[in-house]
């Protein structure tokens, strides 16, 4: 099983010509940028604070993740207020936007298809709903999809076919009252609109929200038209699938 590592970790691991190396460090200079400030501020501290988690794959794919996956969601409270797990892959010659959003969509699928835990009982398993979140391990996380085939939408671009999975509690200890989400978010916003060479896409919402839904700010388009989720069973419990 492939193994995830700290930041600190990386360049004693890998050499300047590996591709580990290049990627990580193509991300790091994106995080670390004081010209272009990245919009994703939980990231940012997260990054600093040296809690983000890295694992490294040939390929992103539902079997060589879940391991990984589940040991990360284990451990993660021990990790830091700020933490994620960020998967990057090998570069490749770059795909479509749609290769890459249904490459996205099947290993969410599978993840589920391969989880033996329940799913959690405080969250919806229709995602047509305010509170529903992909889970895994017994876990809500929310899932952020980069790809080398985001142009306008610079914020979810990366190098290589990139998922960052952050535990749901991240959000609800930083973002404990109205007021601390709302500065936060204004903020996110404010930097959306400096980074990208498109308007904040009208996804992005607050947890909660009557509005709100959740899949739809996962994988965004390199335009602002409404997202459909390809995959409407993918909450579905194993005993509906059965």
């Amino acid at each position: 099983m492939a193994e995830y590592l700290k930041a600190g970790d990386i360049e004693a691991c890998f050499s300047p010509r590996d591709w580990q190396y290049i990627v990580y460090q193509d991300l790091r200079s994106t995080l670390e940028s004081e010209i272009r400030l990245f919009p994703c501020i939980f990231g940012i501290n997260g990054f600093k604070k040296g809690q983000l988690r890295f694992l490294f794959l040939e390929t992103i794919d539902a079997h060589g993740l879940a391991g990984p996956l589940r040991d990360f969601v284990q451990h993660s409270r021990s990790f830091g207020a700020n933490t994620s797990l960020v998967v990057l892959s090998r570069p490749r010659p770059v795909a479509s936007l749609a290769s890459y959003k249904d490459q996205f969509w099947d290993v969410l699928n599978e993840l589920h298809e391969l989880d033996p835990s329940p799913w959690p009982e405080n969250v919806p398993e229709q995602l047509d709903t305010p509170l529903w979140e992909f889970s895994f391990a017994g876990e809500p996380i929310f899932v952020v999809c980069n790809t080398p085939a985001h142009i306008l939408r610079q914020s979810r671009r990366s190098m290589s076919f990139m998922m960052t999975f952050q535990p749901r509690w991240v959000f609800d200890n930083i973002l404990g009252t109205e007021a601390a989400a709302a500065k936060a978010f204004a903020k996110v916003r404010e930097r959306l609109d400096a980074y990208d060479l498109i308007p904040p896409s009208p996804a992005l919402g607050q947890y909660g929200n009557p509005e709100n839904r959740e899949f739809a700010q996962y994988f965004l388009e390199d335009n602002n038209e409404e997202m459909k989720c390809p995959f409407h069973q993918l909450a579905r419990s194993k005993e509906k699938a059965a």
